[in-house]
């Protein structure tokens, strides 16, 4: 057979393979074929790849993705090997939500997408560096920060030196609206949208943080529901690792539904929600096990998160964001090329980056993109907070 012919070959089965999931996957799914990208994409458009399995290979081989190996999920300056990371959170969002997706029969590789980009534009040192940014940025009048809205930003016009990736709608749309940190009972999608409504949309979100967001797809709800099955019990397990909470303190009404162990908690929550969303045109909890994640949540909120005890270092960090993104600022205005934002992150950057960003939105850009250990070498010694071994 000649090369062409080998190459159609290939091409029809995935047009076979895109066929064939008319009839495996639910109706309401989310089918390859529906894949729409911003520009046509060659070679790929014509390969046999299906849309969504290139848009999880460019997120895997994505530079932002490699980052997630130093980023903060809860706890930041404890050295620890057990403590969940950035890297395996997204992970465990994806297993989780393909497993429910599986049962739904929805498309796991829109799942895969969406769970392994979601959480890409996450600053340094988890929620507590994104309300540092969020404030810097307000204040240098470049609309508030957030992370789902930098995942955006970082996938489509940061990436590959400014040119992006050119990812599927519905993939840039789940991971704009997963804002697992909401908590919501049943999620109906907000279908039928396109890339001049995807735009306003992050438009409106950077204006106004309270703008609601529903993600266009049946698995754009999954993932972001599936975001608080895979963190709630698992940051009660690292708390519990690093001393700070007891078993025994979990709230009683909550344990006697979800459990009191992660995997317990993770195992009720996903057989709930598959029980409550198989043929529906929702993904959903029932009222007891979302009354249950609500008072987990609270509990969390209260005994973990802002805990006093990893909470001394805040000040601090909170000082180096402001003089970081000050140096870098002054850097750029006095065109000091020597600088690692010339050097590092603007180096081979495409004119149209150049162009389309303020001084303070690339200085943005660059900060967010830092890990955790990046961001502190970029510090003077004597201002870093010390690490803790535990």
């Amino acid at each position: 057979m000649k090369k062409f012919d080998k190459a159609q070959s290939l091409v029809s089965l995935r047009d076979l393979l895109d066929l064939q999931e008319i009839h495996t996957l639910n109706s309401r799914a989310t089918p390859n074929s529906r894949g729409i990208r911003r520009k046509t994409d060659q070679p790929y458009d014509a390969s046999y790849r299906q849309a969504f399995s290139v848009d999880v290979d460019r997120i895997l081989h994505s530079l932002a993705y490699a980052r997630y190996i130093d980023k903060t999920q809860v706890f930041y300056l404890v050295r620890n090997d057990h403590i969940t990371h950035r890297v395996l959170h997204v992970q465990l969002v994806s297993k989780i939500a393909r497993t429910i997706g599986r049962f739904l029969g929805l498309n796991e590789d829109l799942i895969e997408g969406i769970a392994l980009g979601h959480d890409i534009g996450h600053a340094p040192f988890g929620h507590d560096g994104e309300r540092f940014l969020n404030e810097i940025c307000l204040k240098h009048g470049i609309g508030h920060f957030h992370h789902n809205l930098q995942s955006v930003q970082f996938l489509e016009r940061v990436e590959r030196k400014g040119k992006g990736w050119n990812l599927c709608l519905q993939t840039l749309d789940g991971i704009l609206c997963h804002d697992g940190e909401l908590h919501s009972d049943r999620l109906l999608p907000d279908s039928g949208k396109n890339f001049a409504q995807l735009d306003k949309q992050i438009a409106a979100k950077k204006s106004d943080p309270e703008t609601v967001l529903i993600p266009m797809t049946l698995e754009g709800c999954l993932v972001r529901m599936a975001d608080t099955v895979s963190y709630i019990g698992r940051d009660i397990e690292d708390a519990i690792r690093l001393g700070l909470i007891q078993r025994s303190d979990l709230p009683r009404d909550a344990v006697d539904v979800l459990g009191d162990t992660n995997g317990t908690i993770v195992y009720n929550l996903v057989t709930d929600i598959i029980l409550n969303s198989h043929r529906q045109p929702y993904i959903a909890f029932s009222p007891e096990v979302s009354e249950a994640v609500i008072r987990l949540k609270d509990f969390n909120m209260k005994y973990i998160y802002l805990n006093p005890k990893i909470k001394q270092h805040t000040p601090k960090i909170k000082t180096l964001f402001e003089q970081l993104f000050d140096r870098f600022l002054e850097d750029l205005s006095d065109q000091r090329v020597s600088s690692l934002i010339f050097r590092q992150f603007l180096k081979d950057m495409t004119p149209d980056y150049m162009q389309q960003h303020t001084p303070a939105e690339v200085v943005r850009d660059f900060i967010a993109g830092m890990t955790d250990q990046y961001f502190l070498e970029q510090c003077p010694a004597e201002m870093r907070p010390t690490v803790e071994v535990v």
